[in-house]
């Protein structure tokens, strides 16, 4: 979107009347633009993919469903073997192929401390030891397990897609000089925005966060141009022509801006939803448009001067990867990224249903995922995202604990868990 063209016309560039950022000011900055020697960045085409869940070892009888962060432990007789978890951490337990895991029991001997289900589902619930002895009477193993503090972590809250990383370095470099802590590479094919600070040799090769975006429509009077600017305005609200306006507006060349998706007035709860919706794709007329929360991040992150290169290329130049778009219906006038107490989005999280708990005769058929459901923050469909821990082994007897978990594109997570009693 394009505001600020001295006398331009077209929509959403600024309105006659209003006032215009310090010519004096952008005149400086175009300067030391000039006088700033870009570093070639140097980097491998890295994906940063989450690594996939390891499979499991599969007991005598097959659970319905599995869903593991890593392998089990095997209990083997003879044999000590010693854990340790942290509170709030699970860990599956088994015993060898050759013995019948439907005539093994497992049981703790400290269940304040840590429990155990009749699938070997080791659920670590405060500090302590405690054992899980194994045996079905001729097959007898034990695992000594140590409970600790679950580490201190700081909950995250913000509701952006951006692809975030490298963050002990950021904040390394953000103690030493906030001035020159960043350059921003904006990729117009792609609709991508990849920040990078600087690696121990001063080159700004480490990217540190990725943001979905809407560039310029490629067409002549619409278009996001290929170059190298500086940041060199900033306003947290700026008109634009066609009465409508940006939050967190960031200039780096002329009339191109980084900003909010557009809005009707300046009103957070009147933004433009057909526009947001079109986020990842070329939609503006020139102008870097981004959610809320990517928008001012970059308005309070990054300082005068930062240099700002727009490439026109393909995926692989973009190393952390396209971030997600979401969607919002087209009833929704705040965007669910605005960090805003007011907005209706801001106690509302991703939702699990159905988890209820259950009880079941032996040998009755047992579909964990059935009746299972997962919206999003925005309340879009997200069930086929739901992971499960644990397993039910329907021809035995006992006490099950399923735990259901799920991540929305915006980073909100859900995690449900239900006890299924087979008697």
């Amino acid at each position: 979107m394009k505001v600020m063209r001295f006398n331009g016309t077209g929509r959403n560039r600024l309105r006659k009347g209003r006032r215009h950022p310090n010519t004096a000011l952008r005149a400086a900055a175009i300067v030391a633009a000039v006088l700033i020697v870009v570093a070639a960045v140097v980097f491998a085409v890295v994906r940063f993919v989450v690594p996939a869940l390891s499979a499991s070892a599969e007991p005598v009888l097959q659970p319905q469903t599995v869903e593991e962060t890593e392998a089990k432990e095997i209990l083997t007789a003879g044999e000590a073997v010693k854990m340790e978890l942290k509170t709030g951490e699970t860990k599956m337990l088994t015993v060898p192929a050759d013995v019948d895991i439907r005539k093994v029991s497992f049981t703790s001997n400290n269940e304040e401390v840590l429990r155990v289900d009749a699938a070997g589902r080791a659920d670590a619930l405060a500090p302590g030891t405690a054992t899980v002895t194994a045996t079905d009477g001729e097959y007898t193993a034990a695992c000594e397990v140590t409970v600790g503090e679950a580490a201190e972590t700081k909950s995250l809250r913000e509701r952006t897609t951006a692809i975030i990383t490298n963050v002990d370095l950021m904040n390394a470099n953000k103690e030493v000089s906030k001035d020159n802590l960043f350059n921003i590479t904006v990729n117009r094919r792609t609709n991508t925005v990849t920040v990078y600070t600087y690696d121990s040799d001063g080159k700004y090769t480490v990217p540190v966060r990725a943001m979905v975006c809407s560039c310029g429509k490629f067409d002549a009077e619409n278009i996001t141009p290929t170059g190298e600017y500086a940041i060199y305005f900033k306003e947290k609200w700026h008109p634009l022509f066609g009465d409508v306006y940006g939050q967190y507006v960031t200039g780096f060349e002329g009339t191109y801006l980084f900003h909010s998706v557009p809005y009707h007035t300046e009103k957070k709860n009147d933004l433009e939803t057909e526009e947001f919706n079109k986020l990842g794709t070329n939609a503006s007329m020139g102008c870097v448009r981004l959610t809320v929360s990517d928008a001012k991040w970059i308005y309070e992150n990054c300082a005068m001067n930062t240099p700002v290169k727009v490439i026109d290329a393909d995926a692989s130049a973009d190393p952390l990867g396209t971030p997600a778009v979401v969607k919002i219906s087209k009833d929704v006038k705040w965007d669910p990224t605005d960090p805003d107490e007011k907005n209706p989005f801001s106690d509302k999280n991703a939702e699990i249903t159905g988890a209820d708990d259950i009880t079941l005769k032996v040998g009755d058929a047992f579909d964990p995922m059935q009746g299972i459901g997962a919206k999003d923050l925005c309340n879009n469909d997200i069930t086929g995202r739901v992971k499960l821990t644990g397993e039910v082994i329907p021809d035995k007897a006992g006490t099950y604990y399923l735990t259901y978990s799920v991540k929305d594109d915006l980073r909100m997570k859900a995690a449900v868990t239900r006890t299924v009693t087979v008697e």
